[in-house]
C-alpha cells in the first residue's frame, strides 16, 4: 500500500470537472485508488463517489493505491494532484 496526503488549492475544491479527470486517471493507473476525508473513503474510480466527499479548498485528503504497480500509481496520482487540484 502506497499513500500520500494532498491539501487542495484549487478555487472550486474537487468539483465536476478535476473529479472526472481524477477518476479517469485512477482507472488508468492500474491500481486500486481510494481517497479519504475526514474518516470518509472511497474509491477513487466512482464519480458520484469522489463528488461525495465534498472536498473543499484548503482540505487535505490522503489517497491510497494498492495493487500491482501501487508505487508508481501512487507517484502517478500525486502529479495528477500537484497539476489538477
Amino acid at each position: 500500500m502506497a499513500s500520500f496526503e494532498y491539501t487542495i488549492k484549487d478555487e472550486l475544491g474537487i468539483h465536476a470537472r478535476p473529479a472526472g479527470l481524477l477518476v479517469k486517471a485512477a482507472k488508468a493507473s492500474g491500481a486500486t485508488v481510494s481517497i479519504e476525508k475526514g474518516g470518509k473513503k472511497v474509491d477513487a474510480s466512482k464519480l458520484m463517489a469522489v463528488m461525495s466527499l465534498g472536498v473543499k479548498k484548503g482540505e487535505t485528503v490522503t489517497v491510497t493505491c494498492e495493487g500491482g504497480n501501487e508505487n508508481q500509481a501512487a507517484s502517478d496520482m500525486k502529479a495528477f494532484f500537484e497539476e489538477n487540484l
